[in-house]
């Protein structure tokens, strides 16, 4: 029998999702209808609630769904979202999320595994290559470094091989042994054993390195021997020597492991990053002498296509490799060869699909790229573009696509091509549900939905859900103001620089001898399309070269915690800075990177401010009374934590054919510390609620505690005020931690003469915490220092004192500096491709 209300139900979704009582994370039950085959852009302030729309309750739904219809052991292949709090959602199709995530994979992850261009270019090379006279021919596998049947025998496929040298392991050959000659030991226990075990074979450890044998200091350093010898501890070389004359019994048996053996094993065998990162200090790397860094055996470089060997191909730029295939792809260069018709055939059919796909990220914007490039170098808006460039080419349609800020790390002139795209995704017959900040992208719109009024706990609820001309009358919106132009705020007149920080014969990347003045004592704005050399000049090449100056050690942005060797080595920086110097005490780089690993990190730890409230809560008289310290009130120290959880909060449970769940401790119900600590109170409330509150709560609780309050008005002050203080550093995203590390900077005693430089820190931001963050910016160059940020937000750039604009194009077209002044001088200039952007936010006068 059929319900009426179904019948009701079911025509009013037609051409609509339904969602009801919808209660993922903020969202304060909410209801609403959203239209399909439309383009509906989710807006509100950072921490509003977007996300937990879009993603956390739409997004998990759909794929909670689709996971339903597959077998139980298909759905461990999937990483499972968690399933949402919401009563009811009708007429919702299937959905696929792309979402900003810092490079992914490994670092033999590269732009062509994740197209899937790779496995084609190499069916074309083995079907329809140029081999040698006499050569068979080999698989498609037999082209990729990953495969045994490809990979260069010699260095596994890396493209470089990894040796010690005497250099290497001993740097000061003026020390002894003693005194740590061989630097490539540890410097703890195993270091001193080996020291002592080298006294009981007779070495000299007190005399300088440089004047032991050649034959005694290659031996300590490369042999494979390992005696096992008596080792008497504390004793001196000649009463060692006694001992063993008298057959003294000695502290124990040790085994002498010569330096060499000690870095390759550890290299080889260690699972730690750090301890990876630090052994490769003690190695050389160099090119491979027999593929010449080329990954792959003789046998599949002998074969090429166009010319070409497969690893040559694969470092040309996408927008080279595309005009290589073009003529091959429309069946006219075939006709000049003498080649039989299904080889013909063969390569016309595959160049053709490798054209098409390769035309969707030109027209991306992503031609500066290679299929080489590995994918932890990329940028998050890189890396959902290539995703975004293959669903375009698979034609589906009746799909939703939810999207997370697509328009990140985007030039406006490359946001228009993005617009472009997604267009072409709806006139497929797909909806788009994207969250963004991008006022370019909201105004492209069919379909808003203002999530507000405010972050956290003020947040969560819908103001607005409609046609984008409908929010100009929503007067708690605060997207409204930034849409309609109804805030006004004119950017404050530039300030003069200071002095200038000139450098020369910058190389790195795509940049060539380049030779770059920066200002001192201003604010600076870095800007040009995406991959014209922006962050390599500022992120890689001045960090590297500033820190050098300043004794730093600077790491490069591309290096990634992975455990794993990029093949194509660390990219070098050459150049000096030839002035300016003087001016410069100080380097801080306020990345996106991760505060922490794990989920015991977090904020409140990260900016120091728990050190403080665990104090107060030690100093409370139940406390003193208990004789608990500081150190009772930390989850990570066993007297205070809950040993269920050992302070995690959670445990896992393992599911069978389902992905392992976390849940509340049965113990501690996820407050993370025991029973007794719990217990203290200060102002009634335990150390466990004082983790749970947000920044503004905390900020209000805390008002008469001068340290804790000055760490929190400084959070909210960058717009962290909705973020809880106990939030684990795995849920942050970057934008979220680099204001936290921006923060914790800005806690500290400010004495000028600091080089602040940021990669693009509005990355996240609403236009109103965008003004947030540019006050407090400001104020670390009110007090002598220089903030230089690479950027694209015009807001940002219209308020900057100068600005570098880079370019003319992305990759081996770009890399120069086009031109660099005012934002009014620069909105003037034609050569720009940022100045027709830039002049409607600077002022009229001044442009004119």
């Amino acid at each position: 029998m059929t319900n009426n209300s179904d019948i009701s139900s079911s025509e009013s979704t037609k051409g609509f999702v339904r969602v009801r009582g919808a209660r993922e994370h903020n969202l304060k039950n909410i209801s609403l209808d959203i239209p399909r085959d439309a383009l509906v852009v989710f807006t509100g302030v950072s921490g509003s609630g977007k996300s937990s729309l879009a993603f956390g309750t739409l997004y998990a739904e759909a794929q909670r769904r689709y996971l339903e219809s597959v077998s139980p052991y298909a759905r461990r292949l999937f990483h499972q979202m968690s399933v949402p709090e919401v009563d009811s959602i009708d007429g919702l199709p299937p959905a696929v999320a792309l979402q900003q995530q810092r490079g992914g994979g490994g670092t033999r992850s590269s732009v062509g595994s994740v197209t899937t261009l790779s496995n084609l270019l190499r069916m074309l090379f083995s079907r329809a290559g140029d081999y040698p006279e006499g050569q068979d021919i080999i698989y498609a596998e037999a082209f990729s470094p990953n495969t045994p049947e490809g990979a260069c025998p010699r260095c596994h496929g890396l493209g470089r091989i990894y040796e010690v040298t005497e250099q290497s392991m001993v740097p000061d050959d003026s020390l002894s042994i003693r005194e740590r000659a061989v630097a490539a030991w540890p410097k703890a226990w195993h270091g001193q054993n080996q020291r002592d075990i080298l006294v009981t074979l007779g070495y000299d450890v007190d005399r300088p390195w440089r004047e032991l044998s050649r034959e005694d200091r290659d031996w300590i350093l490369f042999t494979d021997d390992q005696p096992l010898v008596p080792v008497y501890r504390g004793l001196t070389p000649e009463e060692t020597q006694q001992a063993l004359k008298d057959k003294v019994n000695p502290s124990y048996q040790g085994t002498f492991t010569s330096a060499r053996r000690h870095v390759l094993h550890t290299f080889a065998n260690t699972n730690s990053p750090k301890m990876k990162k630090q052994i490769m200090e003690y190695m050389v790397s160099t090119d491979c002498p027999l593929c010449h860094g080329k990954r792959l055996r003789p046998e599949s470089l002998s074969v090429h296509f166009a010319g070409y060997d497969i690893a040559d191909i694969s470092r040309l730029p996408l927008k080279q490799l595309s005009a290589i295939l073009h003529p091959f792809a429309a069946g006219t260069k075939q006709k000049q060869q003498n080649a039989d018709e299904s080889r013909q055939l063969v390569a016309q059919r595959i160049a053709e699909d490798l054209n098409g796909r390769l035309e969707v990220l030109l027209q991306l914007g992503l031609g500066y790229l290679s299929l080489e490039r590995n994918t932890p170098s990329l940028s998050p808006g890189e890396l959902q573009r290539l995703r975004l460039a293959t669903q375009l080419y698979s034609n589906l349609f009746g799909v939703v696509y939810v999207l997370d800020e697509p328009s990140a790390g985007l030039h406006p002139s490359d946001t228009e091509a993005l617009l472009s795209a997604l267009q072409r995704l709806k006139k497929q017959g797909n909806s788009l549900f994207i969250v963004e900040h991008e006022l370019a992208v909201i105004k492209q719109a069919d379909w808003l939905v203002d999530v507000g009024p405010a972050a956290g706990e003020q947040g969560g609820q819908i103001l607005y859900s409609g046609p984008p001309e409908g929010l100009a009358k929503v007067s708690d919106s605060k997207t409204r103001e930034y849409l309609f132009g109804q805030n006004g705020q004119e950017a404050p007149s530039p300030r003069a620089p200071k002095g200038w920080l000139k450098l020369e014969g910058v190389t790195r990347n795509n940049l060539h001898q380049l030779e770059a003045d920066f200002p001192l004592g201003v604010f600076t704005s870095i800007t040009g399309v995406s991959g014209s050399g922006k962050s390599s000049l500022v992120s890689q090449a001045l960090v590297t070269l500033v820190a050098a100056q300043l004794g730093q050690k600077a790491v490069a942005e591309e290096e990634e915690e992975s455990g794993e060797t990029a093949y194509e080595g660390p990219a070098s920086t050459d150049g000096r800075i030839i002035s300016g110097m003087e001016a410069i005490k100080r380097l801080v780089q306020v990345d996106q990177k991760p505060i922490g690993r794990t989920p015991r990190s977090n904020m409140a730890t990260y900016t120091g401010l728990f050190d403080h409230v665990r104090k107060l809560f030690a100093s409370t008289p139940e406390a003193k009374k208990r004789r608990y310290d500081a150190g009772r009130f930390s989850f990570n120290v066993t007297k205070g934590r809950c040993e269920t959880c050992q302070g995690e909060g959670s445990v896992m449970v393992e599911l069978l054919f389902l992905p392992s769940v976390y849940t509340p401790c049965p113990t501690c119900h996820g407050a993370r510390y025991n029973e007794k600590t719990l217990e203290i109170k200060y102002r009634d409330k335990s150390i466990a609620d004082v983790l749970g509150m947000t920044v503004d709560t905390a900020w209000e609780f805390f008002a008469g505690e001068a340290p804790v309050h000055r760490a929190l008005h400084i959070l909210r002050e960058v717009g962290l005020g909705y973020l809880r203080l106990g939030q684990p550093a795995t849920e942050l995203s970057g934008g979220e931690a680099q204001r936290i590390k921006l923060a914790t900077e800005l806690q500290r005693m400010q004495r000028g003469t600091t080089l602040y430089i940021l990669d693009e820190p509005t990355t996240g931001l609403h236009p109103s915490d965008v003004e947030k963050l540019m006050a407090q910016l400001n104020k670390l160059v009110e007090a002598g220092n220089t903030v230089m940020v690479v950027e694209h937000d015009m807001r940002v750039i219209a308020g900057s004192d100068w600005v570098i604009d880079m370019g003319p194009g992305a990759g081996d077209e770009g890399g120069a500096i086009i031109t660099s002044g005012t934002p009014a001088q620069v909105a003037k200039v034609p050569e720009s491709k940022t100045a027709p952007y830039l002049l409607s936010f600077v002022k009229e006068e001044a442009a004119s």
